[in-house]
C-alpha cells in the first residue's frame, strides 16, 4: 500500500527556482534569414557548437551575422560544473573527419575570426590536445585569412599537453577562470582555479605572440571585492583580454543565481579592469567568452599596437 505524501504540491518543487529576469536582459534578433543560413552549414556539416548546447542567449544575434562557436570532441563532458547546460556523461570517440569539417564550415561561412571550443575530455591521455591541434591546422589551411581563437579546457593532471595546441597557428589563446576561488568547490569542482590560472601564464609563456582571455561570471554568490581579485590574479598571469558577464541559471537542477547585477555595475568592473592593465576589456549583462569575439580581435590588435608605440621595448 503506497502511502501519499502529506504535501504533494512540494513533491516536484524546483530545488532552486529561477529568478525572473530584468528588463536589461535581452536577446536581440537582427536578421533571420542569415540566421537560418547559418544553421544550415552548422546541420549540414554535422557539427556541434556550443551556441546551441550552452542554451547561449546570444545565439540568434550571432547566428544572424554568420558567428559561430564550434564545439569539438563530442557534445558530452566528462565533468559537471553546477553553472553549465552542456550533458555529462561518457564520450564517444573522436571524429577523425572532424577537422575537415570544421575547416569547410568556416569557409562556407566566409568567417574573419572563428572560435574553437570543446568539452572537458578527461578520458582521453592529453585532454583532447592534439585534436585540437588538426582541427586548428586544418583550419588555418583551408582559411589562411581568418583569425583563429580557441577556448579550451584546464588540461587539469595532463601535463604538458596544453603545448600542443599552442602550437598550432593560433591567434588567441582562452580559458575561462569562471568563478572566484572560494565558489569552485559548489561552481566547478572537478577543477582548480590556480591550475586554471598556471595554464593561462604558462600559455602566454610558451607563446609570447599569442593573446590570451579569460572570462568570469557574475551572481553566483561572490563579492565585488572577490571579482577584483580575480582580476589582479589574471593580470599577474599575463593575461590579455577579460570578459565579464551575468550568470544566467539555466534550470532549476543548477547553481542557484544570487543576484542580477546592474548594468551600471558592470561598467564599474570595465572601468577597474582598464585600470588594472588589462589590453580589452568586455563586461556587460549579456558578455560572454565569444560574444562578439570578431570585433574584440581587431581591437586587441588595435590595443597591442598602440602599447608598442607607447612603449617600443615592449
Amino acid at each position: 500500500m503506497s502511502v501519499k505524501p502529506r504535501h504533494p504540491e512540494k513533491v516536484n518543487k524546483p530545488i532552486n527556482p529561477i529568478k525572473k529576469k530584468p528588463e536589461w536582459i535581452r536577446s536581440k534578433i537582427v536578421d533571420s534569414q542569415i540566421f537560418f543560413q547559418t544553421k544550415k552549414v552548422v546541420n549540414q556539416n554535422n557539427l556541434v557548437t556550443v551556441c546551441q548546447e550552452a542554451n547561449c542567449p546570444n545565439i540568434t544575434e550571432c547566428w544572424s551575422k554568420k558567428h559561430a562557436t564550434f564545439m569539438i570532441m563530442g557534445d558530452t563532458c566528462t565533468r559537471a560544473c553546477a553553472f553549465c547546460d552542456v550533458k555529462t556523461g561518457k564520450p564517444t570517440d573522436l571524429d577523425i573527419f572532424e577537422p575537415i569539417k570544421i575547416s569547410n564550415a568556416v569557409k562556407d561561412l566566409n568567417l574573419k575570426h572563428v572560435v574553437i571550443t570543446s568539452v572537458d575530455r578527461d578520458d582521453l591521455e592529453d585532454g583532447g590536445s592534439e585534436h585540437f591541434f588538426k582541427v586548428v591546422k586544418a583550419t588555418r589551411e583551408k582559411n589562411p585569412e581568418t583569425s583563429i581563437e580557441v577556448l579550451t579546457p584546464d588540461f587539469l593532471r595532463k601535463g604538458d599537453a596544453y603545448k600542443k595546441v599552442l602550437e598550432a597557428d593560433l591567434d588567441v589563446f582562452n580559458h575561462n577562470i569562471e568563478t572566484v576561488p572560494r565558489l569552485y568547490t559548489k561552481v566547478r569542482p572537478g577543477a582548480r582555479y590556480f591550475a586554471s590560472l598556471e595554464l593561462l601564464k604558462n600559455a602566454k609563456l610558451f607563446n609570447k605572440k599569442v593573446f590570451t582571455k579569460s572570462g568570469i561570471m557574475v551572481g553566483l554568490g561572490e563579492t565585488k571585492e572577490e571579482v577584483i581579485q580575480v582580476m589582479d590574479d589574471l593580470r599577474s598571469a599575463e593575461v590579455d583580454f577579460i570578459t565579464i558577464g551575468q550568470y544566467l541559471q539555466p534550470s532549476a537542477k543548477h547553481h542557484p543565481l544570487d543576484r542580477y547585477y546592474h548594468p551600471d555595475e558592470f561598467k564599474e568592473f570595465e572601468n577597474i579592469a582598464k585600470i588594472k592593465g588589462f589590453l580589452l576589456v568586455s563586461s556587460s549583462p549579456l558578455t560572454r567568452s565569444s560574444y562578439h569575439a570578431d570585433e574584440d580581435f581587431r581591437r586587441l590588435q588595435d590595443a597591442r599596437n598602440k602599447k608598442l608605440e607607447c612603449h617600443p621595448q615592449h
